[in-house]
């Protein structure tokens, strides 16, 4: 079975977390990316939410969420994505660079356009409380 390494950053504010729609998608995931070679969850957090968020992640805040493993949205089945979820402050304001496109306040209501891949992340935070 082949998996796809990833880190994303969940980022709640007035019950809606931020989410990041990519070039050429039609569905908004949560911001983060893959892992490269040698990097930690940490440095992947970090570089990812500059890449995409143009925003600096605090390190002292990064608080581990959850990990999920879940079929990786348009690919074959069986591939998965293992996506490891902190929750962090940044110094900055967020602006879609590199691949991201827009970026949008998401929240359960909003299910439908969210990737599968990212469902079951959104659900643990409706049960949780940190987003409506």
């Amino acid at each position: 079975m082949k998996e796809i390494d990833k880190v994303g950053l969940i980022y709640s504010k007035n019950g809606k977390i931020l989410g990041t729609k990519a070039e050429g998608k039609n569905v908004y995931y949560i911001p983060g990316g893959k892992r490269k070679d040698g990097e930690s969850d940490q440095q992947t957090l970090i570089r990812e939410c500059m890449e995409e968020l143009s925003v600096k992640i605090k390190e002292e805040t990064i608080q581990y969420f959850g990990t999920f493993q879940i079929q990786a949205y348009g690919k074959e089945k069986g591939v998965k994505v293992k996506m490891t979820c902190y929750t962090a402050d940044f110094d900055g304001e967020t602006k879609p660079d590199y691949e991201v496109k827009e970026l949008a306040w998401i929240g359960y209501q909003d299910f439908d356009k969210i990737s599968s891949e990212d469902r079951d992340i959104y659900q643990k935070l409706y049960e949780q409380g940190m987003i409506q």
